[in-house]
């Protein structure tokens, strides 16, 4: 019997303390980082995600093929002006792509988010998140809050946790390269912020002895030779960048210091802009132009053709062909983040998806195939008394090219995101 039916069986039998359990974690979480204030906090269920060696292997082939396609697809905008002209992006930010980064890997850190198939091991890319990737503490503290799980702690197996903290701190100092009395800034654009798991790595870093601050990305001063912080006076040598291109782009008025002295390299960042490349939504599309897979090998091109969702600019004309077709689409910004103005034609009824068609039509949308998600059964104790089955969404963190741990979201509705009634479970590999 797989563990996570033994868990569902020792739930109906222990049906009070099971509840009893849910709402201490519960408490522990609002009581947490994993609280942004009010009712805005971590939403949990009761069964961790179990994954198998096999599984971790395969995770680990994802993440190699994965990340070598987007290396090439970096070296080949650097180097190819007809590769650079599929890539809808504005002088200024063509510009800051371009520079070399300080360190050698291509992507420092990103999370490859995957349907995956716990069944057949088959899997489809959803997304590709290279800017602002976050959400490493809260592994970490739905992990400690383990201890809570009545029905883990009855049954607890031979296990193994990928810690996610330590180990991007380890690969970020990699990539300074070990240099030794460095102060970090981490810079955001501080009311959009993923806040509490900011002052969560500035208190790691400190705990290393590495000068670290957390930095609203508008609070830089640059005077020509050196980054200063407005909030603490001290040079900023090395940004690690949580504040996303977009944000960036929208806001370069405001943030001309940062700007100018990433563009004189006067400040070590990490991630540099070529992350942009894979972060935008463009990147399906230029994935399966006949131009960019000059540079890929057929094994390559097979893997994106069975693995990446169709996708398409959302224009008048595919709006046509789609229209009566919404459980089969799911539209998206090209460039946005945390699942902001993203519709699911499943979760609307048809008058509503004409409506968010049409309106979405010429601005800067994709329409994407739609991915029915793998679905398991889990059971939230605090809100409901029954089992329910709840979509899967599996984010492969990436740390300088390496697979580095999971992060496990699932939902009722047909978008996985925090606005759309996400939870977030603990993520464990079966020893």
């Amino acid at each position: 019997m797989r563990i996570e039916q033994q868990y569902k069986e020792y739930i109906k039998s222990h049906w009070l303390e099971t509840k009893e359990s849910a709402l201490r974690i519960t408490d522990r979480i609002q009581n947490s980082e994993l609280n942004a204030g009010g009712n805005n906090y971590t939403r949990t269920l009761q069964i961790p995600k179990f994954f198998t060696r096999n599984d971790y292997l395969r995770f680990k082939c994802i993440v190699e093929k994965t990340y070598t396609i987007f290396e090439k697809v970096i070296k080949a905008y650097r180097n190819d002006s007809s590769i650079r002209s599929l890539f809808p992006f504005s002088k200024e930010l063509e510009e800051l792509i371009l520079l070399e980064p300080d360190y050698d890997t291509s992507i420092p850190i990103c999370r490859i988010d995957i349907f995956y198939d716990e069944m057949t091991k088959d899997f489809y890319f959803c997304e590709f998140n290279t800017d602002g990737t976050s959400a490493m503490n809260e592994n970490h503290k739905l992990n400690e809050f383990l201890s809570l799980n009545n029905v883990f702690m009855n049954n607890k197996p031979e296990y193994e946790i990928m810690e996610l903290i330590q180990s991007w701190i380890d690969a970020f100092l990699l990539n300074c390269k070990h240099r030794k009395d460095i102060h970090v800034g981490i810079v955001d654009f501080l009311e959009n912020a993923y806040l509490s798991e900011l002052y969560v790595f500035e208190k790691e870093f400190q705990k290393r002895g590495i000068s670290c601050e957390v930095i609203d990305i508008r609070k830089l001063k640059y005077d020509g030779n050196q980054l200063i912080s407005k909030k603490t006076n001290k040079r900023i040598d090395v940004i690690y960048r949580r504040a996303v291109t977009k944000d960036i782009m929208d806001h370069l008025e405001s943030v001309h210091d940062f700007y100018q002295a990433v563009l004189d390299k006067k400040v070590i960042l990490i991630g540099a802009f070529q992350t942009q490349l894979v972060h935008h939504k463009c990147i399906n599309q230029v994935l399966m132009n006949e131009k960019m897979q000059a540079y890929f090998s057929k094994e390559e091109i097979k893997f994106l053709e069975d693995h990446l969702p169709k996708t398409y600019d959302l224009t008048e004309e595919v709006g046509m062909q789609i229209h009566n077709q919404k459980d089969q689409w799911i539209l998206k910004p090209k460039d946005s983040y945390a699942s902001k103005g993203v519709w699911a034609g499943i979760d609307l009824s048809q008058e509503e998806w004409e409506k968010v068609l049409y309106d979405s039509i010429n601005l800067d949308y994709i329409a994407q195939q739609y991915i029915t998600p793998y679905k398991s059964e889990n059971i939230d104790p605090v809100n409901y008394d029954i089992f329910k089955m709840y979509s899967n969404l599996t984010g492969l963190y990436v740390y300088n090219g390496q697979f580095s741990g999971v992060y496990s979201r699932l939902s009722d509705s047909g978008i996985i995101s925090t606005q759309y009634n996400e939870k977030t479970i603990p993520t464990l590999f079966l020893k």
